[in-house]
C-alpha cells in the first residue's frame, strides 16, 4: 500500500488547522490514523479528499473536517470513556482512541462491525470495542459516558443517550432530515438538566432505530 502520510499531513494542515479546528489532541490524532485503511480499496486514492466517501452497506465515512469538528466539540480528555453511535468502518473510533481511555462503538450493520474489528486489530488499536446493535438505545451496561458522538442524523436527540451521559458529559449529534440537518452539542448540567448548543448545518445518513428514524421499507 502506498505511503499517504504526506497527503494526511496536507489534510490536517489545510482542511482542519486552516479552518476552525484548533484542538491539538484532535489534530494529532487525525495526523496519526491512516484514513486510507478505513475506506474501500478503490477509494484509497481519495482518502484525504475534503468530503465523505461510500463504504459497505450503503453507509459513508464522514468528511475529515466533520470528524475533527465533532471530536473537538465533544471536548475529549485523556481519561474519558466515549460512546460512538454509527461506527461505520471504525475510522472516527480509531481517531478518538488516540485521545481517550476507551471507545465503545455501536453499528447496526453487523458486516461493518466484523470488518472494522479486524481492521482495528490489524492496526493495533486495542482500546476500541465495537458491537452490533441499535445505537439509539446506547449501551446502558457501560454507562455513564463522558462523551457520546452520533455519526448519523436522527429526528430528535434520543432520550436514552442523554440519560447515559455522566454529569458534565457532552453529546454531539446531528438532528434533522435532508438539508435541514444541524449539529448539536448537548451538555448534561444536572440530573435532569441539559444545555443545548447548535454548531451549524451538516449532512449525515439517517439514524435508524427505536429512538431514530424507522427502518426503510423494502420494495
Amino acid at each position: 500500500m502506498l505511503d499517504r502520510s504526506r497527503e494526511r499531513e496536507d489534510m490536517v494542515r489545510h482542511q482542519l488547522a486552516d479552518r476552525d479546528i484548533d484542538d491539538p489532541q484532535a489534530l494529532a490524532a487525525m495526523r496519526e490514523v491512516p484514513r486510507e485503511r478505513f475506506v474501500p480499496d478503490e477509494y484509497a486514492e481519495h482518502a484525504y479528499d475534503d468530503g465523505p466517501l461510500p463504504i459497505d452497506q450503503g453507509q459513508t465515512i464522514s468528511q475529515p473536517y466533520i470528524v475533527a469538528l465533532m471530536i473537538q466539540a465533544a471536548e475529549l480528555a485523556t481519561g474519558n470513556r466515549v460512546l460512538e453511535v454509527g461506527a461505520g468502518s471504525g475510522y472516527a473510533a480509531a481517531v478518538m482512541s488516540r485521545i481517550v481511555r476507551e471507545v465503545i462503538g455501536i453499528e447496526r450493520h453487523a458486516p461493518l462491525v466484523h470488518a472494522a474489528r479486524d481492521r482495528l486489530a490489524e492496526l493495533g488499536y486495542r482500546n476500541v470495542e465495537l458491537i452490533a446493535g441499535d445505537g439509539t438505545r446506547g449501551y446502558p451496561d457501560r454507562a455513564p459516558f463522558d462523551a457520546i458522538i452520533v455519526s448519523a442524523s436522527g429526528p430528535v436527540v434520543p432520550h436514552a443517550l442523554q440519560q447515559q451521559l455522566d454529569l458534565g458529559g457532552r453529546l454531539v449529534i446531528p438532528v434533522g432530515e435532508g438539508s435541514a440537518q444541524r449539529l448539536l452539542r448537548v451538555r448534561r448540567t444536572g440530573a435532569a438538566h441539559f444545555e443545548e448548543e447548535e454548531l451549524g448545518p451538516v449532512i449525515f445518513v439517517p439514524l435508524i432505530g427505536e429512538e431514530g428514524w424507522p427502518e426503510p421499507s423494502r420494495t
